[in-house]
């Protein structure tokens, strides 16, 4: 097995604690949140927010810390956060900054996307804790080997569909997975899994949908002469590719390009677009508005 590589970006994990909510838009809540956290020797070191007036609807993500060395404690905060939460009609999250997601990523073949993540995450990239790869196909085995990451076979048929999916969330419970990613897995989940996994799970396809469905997309783009292919990162849910989207990304085709170069074109995309939505998911940047999602870059 090789070596993975030292770190090669000097990132520093972050500190403090993250506070995201959202609520039905109304005045005081931004003086509440200041005042809450200046009653427990706090103070915020980034801070953004945004009104959806269609909806009239609140969200704000709080980056905040202990002011001048003051001793706070999380489960302190949490539950002395209740009642402010209860007034405004809140969902919210607080945790520490620092706290590193359980990541589980599933393949099948393609490994541009698995790669691009495990290689991130070795150099400090993403702060992220990749706990398993699971894939319906041994040939990425190696990969994971590569990075000393556990890899499960678990293959994936009509008759088996229902085993499988037991085995991955079996392997989500026991190791205490908090996201899964789908890089590049190419199996349609059940509508029951997508239910368990509501939330929690990122999946990455081509932007050109549903327009070139099926084998090779990115070599039928080519035959009709497209000038634009992109790539969309979306949370899982029981619609086909229609959750709700994280990010995109697109890159211009020109007529002197071949069909391996625009697949390698596209890809690229993947991988930028994937890595992006799970690192504003594992960093708590992302907020969902009803189908639409609220990212605080």
């Amino acid at each position: 097995m090789n070596t993975p590589s030292p770190t090669l970006y000097n990132m520093h994990a972050p500190t403090g604690f993250v506070l995201t909510l959202s609520c039905p838009d109304r005045p005081g809540i931004v003086f509440s949140l200041t005042e809450f956290l200046l009653m427990h020797d706090c103070t915020i070191v980034e801070c953004q927010q945004f009104i959806d007036r269609d909806a009239e609807k609140f969200f704000i993500r709080l980056q905040f810390e202990a002011a001048y060395g003051a001793a706070v404690e999380l489960d302190r905060l949490r539950a002395d956060f209740v009642d402010l939460a209860q007034r405004f009609a809140m969902q919210w999250r607080m945790l520490h900054a620092s706290d590193k997601h359980r990541v589980l990523i599933m393949a099948s073949k393609y490994g541009h996307c698995l790669n691009d993540l495990l290689f991130r995450t070795d150099n400090g990239a993403l702060n992220i804790d990749v706990v398993a790869v699971v894939s319906n196909h041994p040939d990425l085995g190696w990969m994971a080997d590569n990075y000393g990451i556990p890899f499960h076979h678990v293959p994936v048929s009509a008759a088996t569909r229902t085993e499988a999916e037991g085995r991955l969330l079996e392997l989500v419970d026991e190791l205490g997975v908090d996201l899964v990613v789908l890089a590049r897995y190419m199996q349609i989940l059940s509508t029951d899994l997508c239910k368990q996994l509501e939330g929690r799970a990122i999946n990455i396809h081509h932007s050109m949908l549903p327009s070139f469905k099926g084998a090779r997309p990115y070599h039928q783009a080519y035959s009709r002469g497209v000038k634009v292919v992109g790539a969309t990162a979306h949370y899982v849910t029981e619609d086909l590719d229609e959750g709700p989207i994280i990010e995109q990304e697109i890159a211009r085709v020109d007529h002197s390009m071949s069909a391996a170069e625009v697949t390698m074109l596209g890809r690229d995309n993947e991988c930028l677009a994937l890595a992006r939505a799970v690192r504003w998911h594992t960093e708590n940047r992302i907020l969902l508005d009803g189908a639409r999602t609220v990212v605080f870059r």
